[in-house]
């Protein structure tokens, strides 16, 4: 009875864990999440920039015209970003670059 009462305990745990692990994720924050989380900062929450920190616009014309591989090398390569946006995974870059993306429509 003890046996039975404890493996319906360890499968109710599981379960659980099944259904909210997958919500808990960083591994997959969406591209808004990133650039609250490591770009807001510095860009704005709109990503019209701050002059004043000489982070530029990323909806301005000239990040318009800019391809989505020179978008995610800006995102990704700068050497004045601070190290967490740096050490962005390739993936993560991408969703950014979308995210910005409608930002700019």
């Amino acid at each position: 009875m003890k046996t039975t009462k404890l493996v319906m305990l360890v499968m109710t745990i599981a379960a659980t864990l099944f259904i909210l692990i997958p919500n808990l994720s960083w591994a997959a924050d969406d591209g808004a999440t990133l650039y609250k989380a490591k770009c807001a900062m510095c860009h704005g929450a709109d990503a019209a920039g701050k002059p004043a920190m000489k982070a530029p616009s990323l909806i301005s014309d000239d990040a318009k015209k800019l391809s989505d591989a020179d978008l995610a090398t800006a995102v990704a390569g700068k050497a004045k970003h601070p190290a967490g946006v740096k050490a962005l995974a390739a993936d993560d870059v991408k969703a950014v670059v979308a995210y910005i993306r409608t930002l700019q429509k």
